[in-house]
């Protein structure tokens, strides 16, 4: 059914459902509400404003200013003192790059409630927009201070330390998210990653454990399969003891061939990554570089 199709109704129900499914389906919101709803407003009764706000959201995603600023209108006509429509007016100022004025917003939204994470986390986006990485740190640290099960905000705050080139800091935070996803392949091989990137001897021994655990939770993730090779060929030309060098010559011969699997059956037949080179073409280097 096309959108200029539905009842205002049927609208209401689409948009109510997208809600209750948590599907974000901007397009067709702003389509939704402009064929169907927009000259019957009134007629949506206590859903009203939770429509307006679901649009409003909506429009910011599709640069529709114009019409996020219309919904924002009403919004805080009705509730001109909720910390909710602050925020939402927040992030109209922050698409319109007014960065100074919605962090002015987010501050004496913060200051009425200083456990709303919401507005900690907008100010933070905006600090990392303006490139103020460092103060951006220093904002997530505070946050951290306060929600610091947040693994999502650990998992940022690496990533703003790695935008620094503070890779030992970025592991410290890495470790934390694995402490709430131990079984994440993904997080195993970020950590092996910046292990890897920081080097020394001690980093690539550190960066081959957490390659093996991602591989052993994901025989399938190239990546790590790829940084477990890097890393065995790396101690195997080592100075190290020479049974250690033995056993990660036979490792990284055994993830050689793990990957030329892989890509075999991927790619066809018919592929010949089977050399270092050609798979050094294929993966790129896995040093983590900062802006």
């Amino acid at each position: 059914m096309m959108n200029e199709d539905l009842s205002w109704s049927e609208a209401r129900d689409v948009l109510r459902k997208w809600r209750d499914d948590n599907e974000r389906k901007s397009d067709e919101v702003v389509q939704i509400f402009e064929y169907c709803l927009a000259d019957k407003v009134k007629k949506l009764g206590n859903e009203k404003l939770i429509i307006l706000e679901q649009v409003f959201i909506a429009a910011l995603d599709c640069g529709r200013i114009k019409l996020a600023e219309d919904c924002i209108r009403v919004l805080i006509s009705e509730f001109p003192e909720s910390l909710r429509i602050m925020k939402l007016k927040a992030m109209l100022l922050e698409a319109l790059e007014r960065y100074d004025d919605a962090l002015d917003v987010l501050e004496s939204i913060i200051k009425r409630d200083e456990t709303n994470a919401g507005s900690r986390k907008r100010k933070v986006a905006i600090l990392k927009a303006k490139g103020q990485i460092g103060d951006a740190i220093k904002e997530m640290c505070d946050y951290l201070k306060k929600f610091m099960s947040d693994q999502e905000a650990w998992h940022e705050l690496c990533n703003l330390y790695l935008m620094e080139g503070d890779y030992n800091k970025a592991a410290f935070c890495m470790e934390e998210v694995l402490l709430h996803n131990p079984y994440s392949h993904l997080i195993h091989q970020r950590l092996g990653d910046i292990r890897y990137t920081i080097g020394g001897q001690d980093n690539i021994e550190i960066a081959k454990s957490y390659y093996a655990q991602a591989i052993k939770l994901n025989g399938n993730n190239l990546r790590a399969l790829y940084g477990l090779y890097l890393c065995c060929n790396h101690i195997a030309l080592s100075k190290a003891q020479i049974a250690k060098r033995k056993e990660a010559q036979k490792l990284a011969s055994w993830t050689l061939q793990k990957i030329t699997e892989i890509t075999k059956k991927s790619k066809g037949k018919s592929s010949n990554l089977t050399d270092v080179s050609a798979l050094e073409a294929a993966f790129g280097n896995l040093e983590i570089k900062s802006n």
